[in-house]
């Protein structure tokens, strides 16, 4: 507990701004947010220490500007009577260059052409990327139609205020990062992950941190098995915007890779990081069409599709599937948890690692597996990630570390799936670059761990192909 004081105190001085008691998340005020939006929605309106009639306040703006889709029709009544809106929800604006103009999707009114002031695009250019959750301003002020032209949408956003983070300092938060030792910081981390660090063991909570491998780095690709409750989906879902999550149901090429005909990429192009969840009832439509093109994606970091020829992206992927087993779990092989068109070794060969959330506790109770103490804000940390993304530790790995496997030689599958998760758990735990033996060797412990998994999981299922190795790794001096 005083370990516990200290490091909220170190956090308060180094990221007054950037931190929040992790405690207020839970508060039902906000459930129906993401988290990633929650926690500034709190801070912003609520403040460090709300009283009963702030959490009030915050339940009637919540309540008032964010809509459930059942109010669809409601609000454009209302906006079509009295001109005018004021809506909370995520904003995402494309631009159709051949009728030069700009189009706001709108999710909860399942609005997609809304137009918007030239003004607010100038002051927000997060909109034309990722998109932005915010609070806007609707006018009903219907266009006029040109010419053989298709009528623009008489929904026009007047104004906009960003209820996220934005203009990140990286290099301020890595130099901040150097007040913090690695054992204080990995605390910090499970906090802004929400989660207790005193429920979890130091490995523990390097598996819970090796989920964020696939935020960080780019064209990761891992799995991970586990029982339910433990937060396999809850963090991808809720820790970034920048993910797409499919929990089973059918999946289209379309979607995935890209529309032919509404000439969009899929979020596999747009995306940090997809994830595929209970991963055995995923339907895909044509699935020799859709595994060829996810294994070709997975080794390469490109696609093709149609028209679109090779296209290049740095997204990872994810995919999960539950177990209902706890503990050690022998060697065998997993692919009963797969559909059949992905139970072949070339698929999983490009598998870089293999979580085993089975050894992670269930999360049940919430005054004992739920954070007490201060961790980044959600958004923030969010945007920390997106721009880690961007650098490499790759190389201080090729510097230090010498791999090899015995008696079978290490495949050149297996040398970047390890970098690649080293370079990962790296920048998680030192983003700024001072890296000694020690943290070195907890990442690279967990990376060949990792892709052990798979390489015995391949000796399992074609021991003829796969021959049995064990990879080894030595620090140079």
């Amino acid at each position: 507990m005083a370990l516990q004081e200290d490091i909220n105190e170190k956090l308060m001085r180094a990221f007054p701004n950037e931190i929040i008691n992790k405690r207020l998340s839970t508060l039902q005020e906000v459930s129906r947010l993401p988290r990633f939006i929650s926690e500034y929605a709190i801070k912003e309106i609520s403040g460090e220490n709300p009283t009963p009639s702030d959490l009030a306040k915050l339940s009637n703006f919540v309540k008032e500007y964010y809509p459930e889709p059942k109010e669809k029709d409601r609000i454009l009544h209302e906006l079509m009577t009295k001109s005018e809106y004021t809506l909370l929800d995520s904003f995402k604006v494309s631009v159709d260059i051949k009728r030069g103009i700009h189009k706001v999707e709108i999710p909860c009114l399942r609005i997609h052409d809304a137009r918007i002031m030239q003004s607010i695009l100038e002051n927000h250019k997060e909109l034309l990327e990722a998109g932005m959750w915010g609070i806007t301003t609707l006018k009903y002020a219907p266009a006029p139609a040109l010419e053989d032209e298709k009528p623009q949408s008489p929904i026009l956003i007047t104004d906009f205020k960003p209820l996220q983070y934005s203009g990140i300092e990286l290099e301020e938060f890595k130099e901040k990062r150097k007040l913090f030792s690695t054992e204080e910081w990995m605390i910090a981390l499970i906090n802004t992950l929400g989660l207790n660090p005193e429920v979890y063991t130091e490995r523990g909570r390097m598996l819970l941190l090796s989920r964020l491998i696939p935020l960080v780095e780019e064209n990761v690709n891992m799995f991970e098995l586990g029982p339910r409750a433990t937060g396999k989906s809850f963090l991808p879902k809720n820790i970034s915007y920048y993910t797409r999550f499919y929990s089973g149901g059918r999946i289209s090429p379309a979607v995935l890779f890209f529309h032919g005909t509404f000439k969009i990429i899929g979020d596999i192009g747009v995306r940090d990081y997809v994830i595929f969840d209970e991963i055995g009832r995923v339907n895909f439509y044509n699935p020799d069409e859709m595994v060829g093109k996810l294994k070709d994606y997975m080794e390469s970091g490109e696609f093709e599709r149609g028209m679109l020829k090779r296209a290049r992206s740095g997204c990872s992927l994810m995919f999960m599937g539950n177990i209902e087993v706890e503990g050690e779990v022998p060697t065998e092989d997993f692919s009963s948890v797969l559909p059949a068109c992905m139970k072949e070794s070339a698929f999983i060969d490009r598998i870089h690692g293999f979580i085993p959330g089975w050894e992670l506790p269930k999360i049940l109770q919430t005054d004992v597996h739920l954070s007490k103490g201060y961790g980044f804000i959600t958004d923030y940390f969010c945007e920390i990630l997106h721009e880690m993304r961007k650098e490499s530790f790759q190389h201080l790995i090729d510097e230090k570390v010498e791999l090899r496997s015995e008696p079978e030689k290490l495949t050149i599958r297996d040398e970047k799936s390890i970098k690649r998760i080293t370079s990962g758990l790296l920048k998680i735990l030192c983003p700024h670059g001072e890296i000694g033996n020690d943290e070195l060797k907890m990442c690279l412990d967990i990376a060949v761990e990792y892709r052990q998994r798979v390489v015995d999981w391949l000796h399992q299922l074609s021991p003829g192909e796969f021959k049995g190795k064990k990879i080894m790794y030595e620090i140079k001096e």
